[in-house]
């Protein structure tokens, strides 16, 4: 193995860590944001819905007003035909009475259609709220422990931050350029191992002359399929083949 690979091979250790910590710190700030947006949610839904009511009211103010408008239209009418004698002024308010009594009844339909609208819309707020409310009661604890589970994240961080920081100091500037350079690009081990004449991180077949380079470990040697850097596990150095001529060559000696 070359010299280099053994210090960088530490530092990746604590990368792969860090790396990990900060996916799961991604998703519990999701897990975060997602409750917010919820609540955020839910808070517009009752604005919304309150606004909605308000208008309601509204229209429900100015209808009754309407109606009051037109009873005492009515009366007056009323009153004015109880001392008219002439048959043809008689029958003309008449007609006019009953035209306001027709409109009158028109707009008491209409206020019963938004009173029901009005107490079903009031329905769907107050369940809004109660989902509100229900959702910052449970969701108070859960952002609390989120919230912990993120220091405790950013506390170990900090830990192997620095443990990688002493590593650094040790590690070749040169070579550790190119490492950190791999490690952005791809977001995982750079440095791998040969396994059965195999890149055990694309998994390709590499060439007898490419695992004997990486056996020497004179220089760096990448792989030519994903550019990460090779090493010889040094519990692979002992060549089974020594062991398996002296077997043969003790069993020809017995014939």
């Amino acid at each position: 193995m070359h010299p280099s690979l053994k210090t960088l091979l530490n530092i990746q250790e604590l990368d792969i860590k860090m790396i990990r910590l900060m996916r799961v710190k991604r998703q519990r700030q999701q897990e975060l944001m997602q409750i917010k947006a919820l609540r955020t949610e839910l808070k517009e839904q009752m604005t919304l819905k309150e606004e909605e009511v308000a208008a309601l009211n509204e229209e429900i103010n100015r209808l009754e007003e309407k109606i009051q408008e037109l009873s005492t239209k009515y009366k007056q009418l009323e009153e004015q035909q109880a001392s008219i004698k002439k048959v043809e002024e008689f029958n003309a308010l008449t007609h006019e009475m009953t035209a306001v009594e027709r409109e009158k009844n028109a707009l008491e339909t209409q206020t019963s259609n938004v009173l029901d609208k009005k107490a079903a819309e009031e329905e769907i707020l107050d369940k809004i709220k109660e989902s509100l409310e229900t959702s910052e009661t449970n969701s108070n604890s859960l952002e609390e422990e989120i919230k912990l589970s993120i220091d405790k994240i950013n506390e170990e961080g900090q830990q192997l931050k620095g443990q990688r920081d002493a590593l650094t100091e040790k590690a070749d500037p040169e070579i550790f350029k190119t490492y950190e350079r791999l490690l952005r690009n791809k977001k995982d081990r750079v440095i791998v191992p040969i396994e059965n004449r195999a890149c055990s991180g694309c998994n390709i077949t590499l060439t007898l002359q490419h695992e004997n380079m990486v056996r020497k470990g004179e220089s760096l040697v990448f792989c030519e399929h994903c550019s990460r850097i090779h090493y010889w596990p040094e519990e692979q150095a002992p060549e089974e083949s020594g062991s398996t001529g002296r077997r043969r060559r003790r069993r020809v000696a017995q014939a």
